[in-house]
């Protein structure tokens, strides 16, 4: 389809002079054949990027021209990428679906983008995000709810991203320049690769998603039929008490100070591979990465202890610097992909308070740690600072095998 260049600006987002200004310096197209294509629309809003980043524009021009430079890449890879604007604006949106602009606005948020003013147009992804909060409002969906939800999707995919484009650089780009070859040679080779790779990412994301929608929605399957059994008088869940766990990397600031960012980028990921594992495999899950350490969830203080034994002996083993280890067990609050509460607080001042090699565990959490397998050892009360009274503390071990030096 082509278009005239009044909608052509509009479906990118760009000036009507600028289209003809990048019609005059042939990085587009119009010719004799009517109008703009689809492909123009998204080299449109590539060149509008490049403006936008300080780039000279005629400077990109000349080396197109003088064939150092192809943008094959934006037709191989712009369908997936760049994507033009509807013809409907958010005020529009609000008016006709009964959305808040405010929770229109956390669908652009979510992809990156700022806060839009009503006039704005929405992009054609929004659209398809659009869709689904209608849905989701039809079901009876408080906004608050789908704001955090949109918020948490931009965000994890958001590192996703900048992740998947770090290793294009590192494993493509860098490789190839540092061969001697061109970045001519570059954008030919992504022009090549990029629908293939583009869609076996798009699989693959996918296929990670549903397998973690296949874990988290388990545990509502697991907890409708139990109540259900409840009511009918067929089973009495036993009630659990969830824990915390933060895991701290000692000397991690030190390490950064001495041997680089990378280096200790380098050690944080290697010790991200120790403890994760030992995690999982005790029912935990990792919520957050704190740059010299990281804060597990745990259904219950058994596994929490568990997986920390595991976790300390598995970084001993590699020979790393040690680690420590802090928990309790308590109520928690789970909100946007993140927990929050007293509990947890307590749990990070615990951990501050280990030594290298650590696990101190709270006596909340030795009251519900019923093995025979695990000895506590009483430390005495502790003031932890921001805490107010003082905590029985107890120091855990493996039964018999002096786990902690």
């Amino acid at each position: 389809m082509r278009y005239p260049i009044e909608e052509a600006a509009r479906r990118a987002g760009v000036e009507d002079d600028s289209v003809a200004r990048y019609a005059g310096l042939r990085l587009v197209d119009v010719g004799g054949k009517g109008g703009f294509s689809d492909e123009d629309i998204r080299r449109l809003q590539v060149f509008h990027m490049l403006e936008q980043a300080g780039l000279p524009i005629d400077g990109v021009a000349m080396l197109v021209e003088a064939g150092h430079l192809s943008l094959e890449f934006i037709e191989a890879a712009g369908q997936y990428v760049w994507v033009p604007l509807t013809d409907r604006t958010f005020a529009e949106a609000s008016e006709s679906t009964g959305i808040p602009m405010e929770t229109l606005a956390s669908i652009r948020e979510s992809l990156g983008g700022v806060p839009p003013n009503p006039d704005d147009l929405l992009g054609e992804e929004e659209l398809a995000i659009l869709d689904l909060v209608e849905f989701q409002r039809s079901l009876g969906f408080r906004l608050r709810a789908i704001e955090q939800a949109l918020r948490v999707h931009g965000e994890s995919l958001r590192r996703m991203a900048e992740t998947e484009a770090e290793w294009f650089r590192s494993e493509i780009v860098g490789p190839i320049l540092e061969s001697g070859r061109t970045e001519q040679d570059v954008a030919e080779f992504t022009s090549e690769i990029a629908p293939r790779l583009a869609d076996l990412s798009d699989q693959a994301v996918l296929a990670i998603y549903h397998r973690q929608q296949r874990h988290a929605w388990s545990v509502n399957i697991i907890d409708g039929i139990a109540m259900a059994l409840e009511r009918a008088g067929l089973h009495q869940r036993a009630q659990t008490i969830p824990a915390m766990c933060f895991l701290d990397i000692t000397g991690y600031t030190r390490l950064t100070e001495e041997r680089g960012d990378k280096a200790a980028a380098d050690f944080a990921e290697r010790m991200r591979r120790l403890v994760e594992r030992p995690a999982v495999a005790n029912g935990g899950r990792a919520v957050k990465w704190l740059g010299d350490g990281v804060m597990f969830y745990f259904a219950t203080p058994k596994s929490a202890v568990e997986a920390a034994m595991a976790m300390i002996f598995a970084v001993a083993e590699a020979g790393l610097a040690p680690a420590h280890v802090g928990i309790h067990a308590g109520p928690v609050v789970f909100r946007e992909g993140d927990y929050y509460g007293h509990t947890v607080n307590v749990a990070a001042r615990i951990g501050d308070f280990a030594r290298p090699g650590e696990i101190l565990v709270s006596q909340q959490v030795v009251d519900l740690v019923d093995s025979e397998s695990v000895t506590f050892t009483p430390i005495g009360p502790v003031e932890l600072k921001g805490l107010g009274d003082a905590l029985s503390l107890y120091v855990a071990d493996r039964q018999h095998e002096g786990l902690i030096k």
